[in-house]
């Protein structure tokens, strides 16, 4: 790389650049992108991915936040005809511009920390273009998405990308793989759109609102944190003892909870 294009890694954009070329592999590997595919990469930093996932043959559009990376990406994958460069906000940017009707979008990124969860949530909106996603995050933030009812891990994260994804843990990443090292371990995520909702709600607005109610004092029963929602009846018409936490629900348990919501709104 010539010393022109070189750059820094930012702390006001959450930058750490992977350089590990095991880890880089195993990432693509696990990616497994084919020719004909559409693959969409946020946040390509200085390319470490981006070089394989032309190689693959697929149709590559990235987005860039940090206009300092622009020239460094245009030199290196400029001319290359399946690359589309975009430079803007992935958390502003309306993803089913980069698909024909019918199409699927694969989404691949190293996403900065601070950004990870709006961000999640913003390509959820769009689940019914997207194939699947894989993400670098926080060993920590994955092990949310991952948790299962009962431990502390489930929460509100959990249950909303879940109700949309099949979630798999694939692998961890330590500091190492990065340059700067971050202060965390890292994880490969695997998020695939359920091709049918497993447990649809009638209200997924609803469902997120009662979620988020019951995990604002996950200590307290769902008696408690629900009481501005819905009454103790209400929650055992639901099928849900209300003397219990809400870490302890699976996910079918609050959806059931939240088209009671709905049906008390309805009847309201």
């Amino acid at each position: 790389m010539s010393e022109l294009y070189q750059h820094r890694a930012r702390k006001r954009f959450g930058q750490n650049f992977l350089h590990d070329a095991g880890v880089i592999h195993r990432i693509l590997r696990a990616i497994h992108a084919r020719p004909g595919q559409r693959l969409l990469e946020i946040g390509p930093g200085q390319g470490a991915l981006t070089e394989g996932l032309l190689g693959s043959g697929a149709q590559l559009d990235v987005i860039e936040l940090d206009q300092d990376l622009i020239p460094l990406l245009k030199l290196r994958f400029g001319l290359e005809p399946r690359f589309t460069l975009h430079q803007g906000d992935a958390m502003k940017f309306d993803f089913a511009t980069l698909v024909s009707p019918g199409e699927k979008l694969r989404v691949v990124g190293n996403l900065p920390y601070n950004i990870s969860t709006p961000l999640i949530f913003h390509l959820l909106a769009h689940a019914s273009i997207i194939e699947d996603m894989h993400f670098m995050l926080q060993k920590e933030v994955v092990e949310r998405l991952a948790a299962t009812p009962g431990g502390g891990d489930w929460g509100r994260l959990s249950i909303m990308v879940q109700y949309f994804c099949r979630v798999e843990h694939l692998f961890n990443v330590g500091p190492g793989a990065f340059n700067p090292p971050p202060k965390v371990d890292s994880a490969i995520v695997r998020l695939v759109p359920h091709a049918e909702l497993p447990h649809p709600a009638r209200d997924h607005r609803l469902l997120e609102r009662v979620v988020r109610e019951a995990f604002n004092q996950r200590r307290k029963t769902l008696r408690n944190t629900l009481r501005q929602l819905l009454s103790a009846e209400q929650i055992e018409a639901a099928g849900v003892d209300g003397s219990l936490r809400p870490e302890q629900l699976d996910l079918a348990a609050f959806v059931r909870l939240a088209d009671q919501l709905a049906d008390a709104q309805a009847s309201a």
